[in-house]
């Protein structure tokens, strides 16, 4: 074992016991506070996408969203839940995946829009009970893109030289330029998920779909934009979004409560989960690392995400 992995291994160890210690001091000194009309906080912030991210980009996934939703739903006195959202999108399955949570959450639930809940950001919010946003949110953007680039020519300018061989007429078209009929079926596949987010919007909105195909040309609306469309319930921030959950509730002097972060013991535990990928980092050598982030990169994925975020 290396000096540096003996450092890295080291310091998760000391972290850990100090986490550890926290959590025991975090429970023994807890005090109960249980109150009444609470409105339970969770702020979702990132693209959206079913994998947990790395070390430094925070994502909302599925689990992250169930973990959350849950924690709400058994905290005492909390009768309705405010999502405080940020996100420009994300993959198609992941978007679907939170919104099915949104819409089968059995409490009254509230979207309030920060500065962006847009293409999947508005596609989950779409579940939600009520949605509120300021002014100037940037939100809609209906739409799917699907991005796939030809690689050949960049992995011949890095010298790189593959060789794939396959079983299947189509396994390889993400690995090369798409032949004829190929771009139809892709197209198609886009098609599709964008009559799935229609199809959600307008059962989440109440609209109807012909009004829905009319919004969904990809461009990006304001709140106030979105209000006139009928795609948010009112203008304001955190207090209008916990009024609206207080009356959906039905309770007449509700109060945020901002649920406590998981003990530091638990987090350092799901960081464990990464140690691996983090020795591997180091271990690789750059050309490697190259090759890997390209790969990544190439990787064609259907989004419901605004480009560029």
């Amino acid at each position: 074992m290396s000096a540096f992995i003996k450092k890295i291994v080291t310091i998760l160890v000391v972290l850990a016991a100090a986490g550890a210690l926290a959590g025991l001091f975090y429970f023994y000194h807890l005090e109960p506070d249980v109150e009444e009309n609470r409105v339970a906080r969770i702020s979702l912030d990132g693209p959206l996408q079913s994998s947990a991210a790395g070390f430094t980009e925070m994502v909302v996934s599925p689990g992250r969203v169930e973990n959350e939703l849950n924690r709400a739903e058994q905290a005492e006195g909390v009768e309705a839940v405010v999502v405080d959202l940020n996100s420009p999108g994300g993959t198609v399955a992941a978007s679907q995946e939170i919104y099915d949570l949104f819409a089968e959450f059995e409490l009254p639930l509230v979207v309030a829009m920060g500065d962006m809940a847009a293409s999947g950001g508005y596609y989950i919010s779409a579940a939600a009970d009520s949605i509120i946003a300021q002014p100037g949110s940037m939100t809609g953007s209906i739409g799917v893109i699907f991005s796939i680039y030809d690689p050949e020519e960049l992995l011949d300018k890095i010298g790189i030289e593959r060789e794939i061989i396959k079983s299947g007429e189509h396994k390889d078209m993400f690995n090369r330029s798409l032949e004829p009929g190929e771009r139809e079926m892709l197209q198609e596949m886009s098609d599709t998920a964008h009559r799935q987010f229609l199809e959600a919007i307008a059962s989440g909105r109440e609209l109807d779909i012909e009004e829905v195909e009319e919004l969904a040309t990809g461009e990006v609306y304001l709140g106030e934009q979105a209000l006139e469309k009928n795609l948010v319930d009112e203008l304001g921030g955190k207090q209008v979004a916990l009024e609206h959950a207080g009356e959906l509730a039905d309770i007449d002097d509700p109060v945020y409560y901002d649920m406590p972060e998981p003990p530091i013991y638990r987090r350092l535990l799901g960081l464990t989960a990464h140690i691996g990928e983090l020795v591997r980092n180091f271990r690789y050598s750059e050309d490697l690392k190259t090759v890997e982030r390209v790969e990544e990169g190439l990787s064609p994925v259907l989004k419901y995400k605004v480009p560029g975020y």
